[in-house]
Parts: C-alpha cells; sequence; structure tokens
C-alpha cells in the first residue's frame, strides 16, 4: 500500500496564513485553494547543455525558451540526480537521490521492457504530494519508471497518463540488427520500433509514430491546462526526444540548419511556446510555474544525432559535468524574478520548491534530499543548496561543495572517455574557474578535499540504501 503523508497538508502558503488571520478566517475557501500556483516541469531527453540558443548554441533556433529565460530565471549551474534515464527522473519524481529507493543498479543502469520492477510504491512522488493538496495530475511522455500496471504513473499519484513507457529507442523489431545505427540510419523509420502508446493503463497504438510525437505531447498538455484551468494543477511532460532515433513532423523536417538533431530540438521548443500561450490566454501565466530542463546529458557516440554539452566534458552516463549538469529556466510572469542563477540546484529540488510553494509539508518519515529553493526563484536571495553528490549506479564517483568538485573515481562511457579509474588521493577542479574539468588542483587545496571527504562520510553515515529494483529481468 502506498505510504501517506503523516501531516495534513498546511494551510497557509505565501501572504495567505496573513490574510487568514486578519479575516478571521481558520479555513481555506475554494477561492483560496485556487490561489496555489500550477506546477509544469518540462523534461527533455538527452539534450545537452549547450543545445539550447540561450545557452549558446549557434544554429539551433529556441525562440520560446529564449524568451522563457528572458523573462524567468536561467540556471547555469543545475544538476539531475544521475546521468542516465531512469534513475535521473526517480530523483526527480522523489526528490530524493535514486540509491534510496532502489531505482539505480550496477547490473542494468536502466529498465527494460523485460525488467520485472519499477518504483517502489513506497516511495511518495511529486504528483502524490500535490494531488493531497487538491491538485489535478497528468503525466504526458516517457516514464520509464516501470511499464508493468503496477508501477505506471496512474498508480503513482498521476490522475491521467499518455505516453511511451520507457525509451523510444526499445523494442526494436527491424530485421536488420547489426548495432551499428549509422548502417541503418537513412533506412531507420518508426515502425522499427515497437513500443507502446498507453493512455492511462491501455495501450492505444502500438508502434507508436513517433513522426507525431512530440506534436501530440504538446496537445495532450494544452489540454489538459485548458480542462483544468479552474483548479490548481501539475503537469510533468517527459519527451522522449532528442534521445535517438531521431524524428520530428513534417513540418519540422528539414528546417534546421542543425539537421535532424536541430529539427527536433525546435519542435519540442514550438510546444513549449504553445504551453505559454495556452497560459497566457487562459489568464494562469502568472499562477503557473513551468520549468525546462533535461534528464541527462547528450548521448554523444551517435554524433550529430546526439546533442552538445557545450564547454562540458563528456556527456550522458558520466560524471563529469556533461553527463549531468543541464539547462533549467523556470518561467512565471510577476512571481519569479528574472536572472541569470549561477548557484547549485537538482532536479531533487523540484519536491521540496514545490511542497513550499504549494503551502504542503514536505514529509518527515525519511530523508529528502531536495532543498527548497523558492526564495531564490522569486526574491534572488542566494541559494542555499550547498553540494551535489554524482553517482554511478550505486557508488559516488564524484562530488561537488561550492566551486569545487572532486573526482573520487572516473570511468568512460560507450567506448568513450577512457577506462575506469580509481584517484587517490583524489582529482580536484574549481567549477567556476574550470567548468570543462581540465586543470587539476589537487596538490593545491587538500583542505579542500578533506571538506569534500567529510561530506560524502557524512552522507554515507545515515544512508540506507533500497533494494535494487533494476537488477531483474526476463
Amino acid at each position: 500500500m502506498k505510504n501517506t503523508l503523516k501531516n495534513k497538508p498546511a494551510l497557509s502558503f505565501w501572504l495567505l496564513t496573513l490574510m487568514l488571520v486578519l479575516a478571521g478566517t481558520d479555513c481555506l475557501s475554494q477561492a483560496d485553494t485556487q490561489r496555489r500556483p500550477n506546477f509544469i516541469i518540462i523534461f527533455a531527453d538527452d539534450l545537452g547543455y549547450g543545445d539550447l540558443g540561450v545557452y549558446g548554441h549557434p544554429t539551433i533556433k529556441t525562440p520560446h525558451l529564449d524568451q522563457m529565460a528572458a523573462e524567468g530565471q536561467k540556471w547555469t549551474n543545475f544538476y539531475v540526480g544521475a546521468s542516465v534515464c531512469t534513475p535521473s527522473r526517480a530523483a526527480l519524481l522523489t526528490g530524493r537521490l535514486p540509491i534510496r529507493s532502489g531505482m539505480c543498479s550496477d547490473k542494468h543502469r536502466v529498465l527494460f521492457p523485460d525488467s520485472h520492477h519499477g518504483l517502489p510504491a513506497s516511495e511518495i512522488t511529486l504528483a502524490e504530494q500535490l494531488k493531497s493538496g487538491g491538485y489535478k495530475t497528468a503525466c504526458i511522455g516517457k516514464w520509464h519508471l516501470g511499464h508493468h500496471q503496477e508501477y505506471l504513473p496512474t498508480n503513482h499519484g498521476f490522475d491521467y497518463y499518455f505516453g511511451i513507457p520507457y525509451s523510444n529507442d526499445m523494442d526494436f523489431i527491424a530485421k536488420n540488427k547489426n548495432g551499428d545505427y549509422w548502417k541503418n540510419e537513412a533506412a531507420i523509420k518508426t515502425e522499427d520500433f515497437n513500443v507502446p502508446l498507453i493512455r492511462n493503463t491501455e495501450i492505444i497504438e502500438r508502434p507508436a509514430n513517433q513522426n507525431t510525437i512530440t506534436k501530440r505531447y504538446a496537445e495532450e498538455a494544452v489540454s489538459f491546462i485548458k480542462e483544468n484551468k479552474d483548479q490548481p494543477f501539475f503537469i510533468y511532460l517527459a519527451h522522449n526526444l532528442p534521445h535517438i532515433p531521431l524524428f520530428a513532423s513534417e513540418k519540422f523536417l528539414g528546417t534546421s540548419k542543425r539537421g535532424l538533431y536541430g529539427d527536433v530540438v525546435e519542435e519540442i521548443d514550438h510546444g513549449v511556446g504553445q504551453i505559454m500561450a495556452t497560459l497566457r490566454a487562459e489568464g494562469l501565466d502568472k499562477n503557473t510555474i513551468v520549468v525546462f530542463t533535461s534528464d541527462n546529458g547528450p548521448w554523444l557516440p551517435f554524433k550529430t544525432h546526439g546533442g552538445s554539452a557545450g564547454l562540458l566534458r563528456a556527456g550522458k552516463g558520466s560524471t563529469w559535468e556533461g553527463g549531468m549538469r543541464e539547462p533549467c529556466i523556470f518561467w512565471s510572469p510577476g512571481k519569479i524574478k528574472p536572472a541569470v542563477i549561477s548557484d547549485l540546484g537538482s532536479t531533487m529540488d523540484f519536491f521540496t520548491t514545490f511542497s513550499a510553494m504549494a503551502g504542503l509539508p514536505v514529509p518527515d518519515d525519511r530523508i529528502m534530499d531536495g532543498i527548497d529553493l523558492s526564495a531564490t526563484l522569486v526574491s534572488k536571495e542566494k541559494g542555499p543548496r550547498q553540494s551535489i553528490l554524482y553517482y554511478r549506479g550505486t557508488s559516488i564517483y564524484a562530488a561537488r561543495l561550492g566551486d569545487y568538485k572532486a573526482h573520487f573515481i572516473t570511468q568512460g562511457v560507450y567506448g568513450m572517455f577512457g577506462e575506469k579509474e580509481v584517484h587517490d588521493p583524489p582529482i580536484l577542479y574549481n567549477l567556476s574557474h574550470d567548468p570543462s574539468e581540465q586543470y587539476n588542483i589537487a596538490d593545491k587545496h587538500p583542505e579542500i578535499i578533506q571538506q569534500i571527504n567529510e561530506l560524502v562520510r557524512q552522507h554515507k553515515s545515515n544512508l540506507i540504501k533500497g533494494k535494487d529494483q533494476l537488477a531483474d529481468r526476463n
């Protein structure tokens, strides 16, 4: 049975407490409940730090995301909970490191169509948290936290689900299975991937038509906004793209100077524009928090079909910066103060931050790894997060404290970036001075290494690892 929160939802948030006291009121009216902000998370798949116009890409045009950044906050030191799909998504939705829920493994790094398990029922998702405060909730897009019915979004706090339950390159059924993507590139078609499209718990299309999937995800989000505009809502829109194989609708094919990858990113940006326009048209823009980021860095072996980490080192699968530092934009006109924020942030902070903004108590029966960033969002106060842990599977490969990052272990991925190497003493970089991680300064700052070692020691001192949910497959 799903765990329930120990505390009832708080009856006040922001200025509402003072308003109720002055009015002599001890309960929330329907109008008060409707003042709670709506939340929309738009989560790309395998998008790199350098793949948006506002983050410096010279040929991919992302006018709507650029506008979001200009009107909101662009974060430059924002991280995910892992450098591959499944654990990263678990971290976002639970506000906890995947090691705690068992959603990471040293045997299989993600879930597959023949995996037995998924996100445990004992975990409290952001959807369940907000639903306890009267929110309508929707998951649109890629789930990848378990495809069996007991693990689907509808059993994790979402009122509605429309999407593909795992990565869009799975269920490969083409006759030519030689494993070389580039030998088949010209012939790849959406029918080669027998991935199911699910509405709630029912498969409605198989194989899913990936040529139109980005377009349909945006349309589903717009419809949900219109249908639920009179009550607080939460939408988790997790695109399957630009994870390979790449597909775009007819309107966008061949339109980007960056080629097919650019076509895909620009179509995602177009969908962001549709959502922003809908919020404005419905008068919801000033009371809706929209955030855009990605699950991990670019899948570099796929050449021009993969993205770019910009000036950051390496990409997807690694604990170098290119694997886990992502573009992140927060937007809500009149609520979020426009700024470029260089403080640390994490997708795990969404749970804690949105809970605070909705006036909901954070669960106190478990260790939460998210931190409340709301003061930075609404008044540009200095961010409270001081550290980042870089897990690969069940091991800590690196840790960041302030400006400094120590690597205890480095290891390449997908035949790139070298063999596994244990570093004793750790190698050290000042990421403010050296975001590309080129210049080891460990010999100059032994005291920093000591501080980072203590950070990791304290983390491990009360760590209870969850049972591995990824290892078992047919």
